[in-house]
């Protein structure tokens, strides 16, 4: 049962101290079935995926969760289903695990104009080839320029990273109606990319954001065992999966390559041993000002919240805001008023994070 929690004393509220910075986290929800993603639609309202392939509008000052029907066909299998969510100009972005048939699926992307009723979604993009795997989707969304971009993952296929005649392993870029724009890297010498493709060589980005003060985009990489990381997209260019190995192993102990090689683009930020990276915002806001301009990652394995200070591509500083609090951490957004941040929760709860 989902549950909105308001009165105080039902509040988990749980007061952390990090080298005398202050800030209360207070459960907010709970009972959701693995939730993936939140976006904003207001100040008051939120969008949120569940897994599953729930759409949900929360409501937060009339205390209403509603259900919202849609005509997505999804296959939810393994860490595929409806994954992350983006509201915009009265329009939603979806990307979900799509059922291609006889067990295949894609990172795909629709959109539709908002209705509180039913959403009438239409693909605006399909991951080539669908294949037949349950992992590494990608499929965090970003709007930059009035252009969409998404992370599609390797679907644990390795070296297909490296194939440009294939979307997984990729960033895209593509206009919001899904038409492709005619400076991407295939029109500017890279002849034998897919026209769609923005940067090539990553394992499963699930987390991505563009900066509001230097408007560049940074996202996060899950590696192997080892080898998460922060870092820059870089229009062209190559991130080295699976030729590099980012400083982590194959999962059965042998090595995959070097840390980084010239040639490939360098992250700002190495996680080895993994911290399993997901989500990521560059904080702007009022409520912790002296963040401004830092990035704050969320990971799954040790369920922490992180914030790395960084300038220019060059790390300066990482600090954990907390630690195996909340559980594992799914994605993370700011109200853009306020300043407060929100987090969800593969144990199905929505936390406000506030001072």
């Amino acid at each position: 049962m989902i549950k909105i929690i308001f009165t105080l004393t039902l509040i988990l509220i749980q007061t952390l101290n990090l080298k005398s910075e202050e800030f209360k986290i207070n459960e907010i929800i709970s009972g959701l079935d693995s939730p993936w993603s939140l976006t904003f639609k207001n100040q008051n309202e939120i969008l949120i995926t569940e897994k599953s392939g729930q759409i949900l509008l929360v409501n937060l000052k009339d205390n209403i969760i509603r259900k919202l029907n849609h005509n997505l066909k999804i296959l939810e299998d393994g860490q595929g289903g409806l994954l992350e969510i983006l509201y915009y100009n009265n329009m939603i972005f979806v990307s979900y695990s799509e059922n291609r048939g006889k067990g295949k699926s894609s990172t795909s992307v629709a959109s539709a104009i908002f209705d509180d009723e039913n959403l009438q979604f239409n693909n605006i993009f399909r991951a080539e080839p669908p294949i037949n795997s349950g992992y590494h989707f990608g499929s965090r969304l970003i709007i930059k320029d009035n252009f969409l971009f998404i992370t599609v993952g390797e679907r644990g296929k390795g070296m297909i990273a490296q194939d440009p005649s294939k979307h997984a392993g990729s960033i895209i870029k593509i206009h919001l109606d899904g038409s492709i724009p005619n400076d991407n890297p295939k029109f500017n010498g890279k002849d034998n990319w897919l026209p769609e493709i923005y940067q090539i060589g990553l394992r499963n980005p699930q987390g991505m954001d563009v900066s509001p003060f230097d408007n560049k985009i940074y996202l996060t990489n899950h590696g192997a065992k080892g080898g998460d990381w922060f870092g820059e997209a870089k229009y062209g260019e190559n991130y080295g999966w699976k030729i590099l190995g980012w400083g982590g192993t194959n999962y059965t102990g042998t090595k995959i390559g070097p840390k980084w090689k010239k040639g490939f683009t360098k992250a700002i930020k190495y996680w080895v041993p993994s911290i399993a990276v997901s989500s990521m915002v560059i904080y702007k806001g009022d409520e912790f000002e002296e963040w401004n301009g830092d990035a704050l990652i969320t990971s799954l394995r040790d369920q922490s919240l992180r914030k790395i200070k960084f300038k220019k591509n060059k790390l300066i500083n990482e600090k954990i805001i907390f630690k195996n609090k909340i559980g594992r951490i799914r994605d993370i957004e700011i109200e853009k008023n306020s300043g407060v941040i929100f987090l969800i929760t593969d144990q199905g709860s929505m936390w406000r994070l506030s001072k």
